[in-house]
């Protein structure tokens, strides 16, 4: 399909707001996705860091 002009384009013969919408909604869920899942992974390596460390202290005392 081809358009006359931007304005057009972005009026999609009258379903230009249900569609900018439809993707503006599932921009949305993938970015929110996304930066949920970089955040659940930085706070899972932080607590394995953690356990790493308590159990590498614990070693030690046992050593002694």
């Amino acid at each position: 399909m081809q358009f006359e002009s931007f304005s057009e384009f972005l009026n999609m013969g009258g379903y230009g707001f249900y569609v900018w919408f439809a993707y503006s909604v599932t921009f949305f869920c993938l970015g929110t996705l996304v930066i949920v899942s970089a955040k659940g992974q930085a706070n899972v390596l932080t607590k394995i860091a953690v356990k790493i460390a308590r159990e590498e202290r614990l070693k030690e005392t046992r050593e002694i």
